[in-house]
C-alpha cells in the first residue's frame, strides 16, 4: 500500500478529495450481491494515503479537544470523541476496509496475493459508520486483543459514542464557562500530563460521568499513538511518505507521542 509514494514528493502526495470514495465507486455496481473485482496500483496507494490522513485528522481533533478541556468541556468532550474515531477510521483503512456512504456499499481488500482484489457488499441498515468500523478493527486479529480497541456501543453507559451522544443531545447540559483565550503552554501540560498518566484499566468515557474529559482524551491520546506506532513497526524509516507525515509540520512540539504504558497491558498481552 505504500510502496508507491517511495516514489513521488511525500509533499504532494495526497491526492484531492474523495480520491478513494471515487476509485471505489467506480468498481461498484447496483447488485445487491458480494461481487470480487480487481483493484490498480492507485487504489492501494489511496488506501495508505486516506489511512494517514484519517489520522493526521486525530491529531487535529485531540490537540483541539486538549486546548479546550477547560475553556469548553462541551467541545473538548466531542472533539476528543473524533479524535478517537478518526484514529479508528484510519486503522480500518490500514486493513483495507472502506465505507462508500453514498452508494452504501463496503469494501474488503484483499492484498494476500496477486492480482490484488477488492470484494464490495451492499451495507446493511446496522453498519453504521461509527459502529462499523469500531467494530471490525476491535475484531480484526492484530487488534482484538489490545483493550484499547472495543464496540462503539451506544447502548452502554461507558462506552465513546454515549458519552459523545450526552453532549450532542441531551438538553441542559449546561457547561458554558467563562471563555478564556487558548494558550500553548496549558496544551503542553495537558498533552504531558495525559501521556504519563497511569491507570488500573482502560478509562473507557462513562456518560454518567459527563463530561468525562480525562477519560476521552486519554483513550484518543493512545489510540493516536498506537497507529503510529503500528506503522513505524512495518515501515520504519525507509518510506518517504510516512518518514514525512509521521510528525506533521503544523504539529506543535507539545505533541510528543510518548507514552507510559501502564503495567496492566502486559497482562492482556500474555492472555493474547
Amino acid at each position: 500500500m505504500f510502496e508507491g509514494l517511495n516514489r513521488q514528493s511525500a509533499s504532494d502526495a495526497f491526492p484531492r478529495i474523495e480520491t478513494l470514495a471515487s476509485l471505489l465507486s467506480s468498481l461498484a455496481d447496483n447488485s445487491a450481491t458480494t461481487r470480487t473485482v480487481a483493484v490498480s496500483r492507485q487504489v492501494l496507494t489511496s488506501f495508505a494515503t486516506a489511512a494517514v490522513e484519517m489520522w493526521l485528522r486525530a491529531i487535529h481533533s485531540f490537540l483541539i479537544s486538549a486546548s479546550l478541556t477547560e475553556a469548553s468541556p462541551i467541545w473538548a468532550s466531542v472533539s476528543g470523541y473524533y479524535a478517537s474515531h478518526y484514529a479508528i477510521r484510519g486503522f480500518a483503512h490500514l486493513l483495507g476496509v472502506f465505507q462508500l456512504h453514498k452508494i452504501k456499499k463496503i469494501v474488503y481488500l484483499q492484498i494476500t496475493a496477486q492480482p490484488f482484489v477488492c470484494s464490495i457488499e451492499k451495507k446493511s441498515g446496522w453498519n453504521r459508520e461509527h459502529k462499523f468500523y469500531w467494530k471490525y478493527v476491535s475484531e480484526h486479529p492484530s487488534f482484538s486483543g489490545d483493550p484499547f480497541f472495543y464496540p462503539n456501543r451506544e447502548d452502554l453507559s461507558k462506552s465513546d459514542g454515549s458519552h459523545r451522544n450526552k453532549a450532542n443531545y441531551a438538553d441542559h447540559v449546561n457547561r458554558f464557562p467563562v471563555f478564556e483565550p487558548l494558550e500553548s503552554e496549558y496544551i503542553r501540560q495537558r498533552v504531558e500530563r495525559i501521556s504519563n498518566i497511569e491507570f488500573s484499566d482502560v478509562p473507557i468515557p462513562s456518560a454518567d460521568r459527563f463530561p468525562d474529559i480525562d477519560s476521552v482524551q486519554i483513550v484518543a491520546y493512545h489510540r493516536i499513538v498506537k497507529f503510529r506506532r503500528c506503522v513505524d513497526e512495518v515501515l520504519g524509516e525507509k518510506n518517504r511518505f510516512w518518514r514525512v507525515h509521521r510528525k506533521p509540520s503544523w504539529c506543535p512540539d507539545t505533541m510528543t507521542f510518548s507514552l507510559v504504558d501502564p503495567a496492566y497491558l502486559k497482562l492482556y498481552a500474555s492472555r493474547s
